[in-house]
């Protein structure tokens, strides 16, 4: 899934607390049984769940891992290329086989290149796209948006937030709450913008960029509205998807689902995948590249199985651990 395909879904919604509330009422509870011992050696701090192998009276297939971001010795981080791709299994060789590799970042296919932010090493390796170009009537128009990641801070603390980002400058800009989506004659989003009020300084060590946020401040809460992903009736389609979230304890939690196999694994909705992680005790959580794109590896070994024909899709971009 690319981020074409995630902004160009038609209409768009606002799931409130209160209609995401009524459709997890009616969403059974997700069971997981742990299988670490199937992608060992792993530390301790790091845990792998299956999935039941039927949700809601579909076939279906989910892993996700659990790692204890206190434990010192290990490394997170991310890893992107320049203007090529390259599949899990290659970064995962390129980077001397980590313990754990996902893909994360959105992208386009022309260039190659992310259309969210990465931060590596606390520094921008790519940038959010925050002017999506009119069509049709609304040529010569912009609609502008601010993009959702989840990151690390330099003291170790986890958080998803809404961010700005300028090429031109090494800073990370965020803001707790999204922005209300809004459309003009201007080609460029500018830091000045009378819509950007609640901006600070975010300095990190690492982040993932992607979208729509699922869950936040304990509570779910799906922003596709205001960050223009999957909307209107494309929330509900059933993918394969890739997500990260955290607890309160410090565990983040990183989910991959398999999908488009008919009576092997049917994938998840967003509303879905919130639930899901909502069962988990997360504080929150944000969507991640998913469709053709979704793929984990614990030890080098695939989790879900690709959807694509073809096997694992090269990516832009990775998150790992070590």
């Amino acid at each position: 899934m690319n981020f074409k395909t995630a902004v160009n879904s038609g209409l768009f919604i606002v799931l409130t607390f209160c209609i995401s509330s009524a459709s997890l009422a009616q969403t059974s509870i997700l069971k997981w049984k742990e299988v670490t011992n199937q992608f060992g050696p792993l530390p301790t701090s790091i845990k792998v769940f299956e999935s039941e192998n039927t949700y809601q009276d579909s076939a279906f297939k989910g892993f996700y891992v659990e790692i204890d971001t206190k434990d010192k010795n290990l490394h997170l981080d991310t890893d992107t290329t320049l203007f090529r791709r390259l599949t899990p299994q290659q970064f995962y060789t390129k980077l001397d086989q980590p313990l754990i590799v996902v893909n994360s970042s959105f992208f386009e296919f022309k260039r190659n290149t992310n259309v969210n932010i990465v931060v590596k090493n606390g520094l921008p390796v790519s940038y959010n796209i925050h002017d999506i170009p009119g069509k049709g009537k609304d040529t010569l128009t912009y609609t502008h948006v601010l993009g959702a990641a989840l990151g690390m801070d330099k003291k170790g603390s986890m958080d998803i937030a809404y961010t700005f980002t300028d090429s031109a400058s090494k800073t990370i800009m965020y803001q707790q709450l999204p922005m209300n989506a809004f459309k003009d004659s201007n080609a460029k989003l500018l830091g000045t913008d009378p819509n950007l009020t609640n901006l600070s300084v975010w300095k990190l060590k690492w982040a993932n960029g992607g979208g729509p946020v699922l869950m936040r401040s304990g509570r779910i809460h799906i922003s596709n509205n205001e960050e223009r992903k999957f909307a209107g009736k494309a929330i509900n389609d059933y993918h394969p998807r890739t997500a990260m979230g955290y607890d309160m304890e410090g565990k983040l939690i990183i989910m991959a689902i398999q999908g488009r196999m008919k009576g092997i694994a049917a994938g998840a909705t967003l509303n879905q995948m919130a639930a899901f992680f909502e069962q988990l005790d997360c504080y929150e959580a944000i969507n991640l590249d998913g469709g053709g794109s979704s793929c984990l590896l614990v030890n080098g070994k695939e989790t879900i199985k690709p959807s694509d024909p073809t096997g694992q899709r090269p990516v832009p971009a990775i998150f790992y651990v070590k």
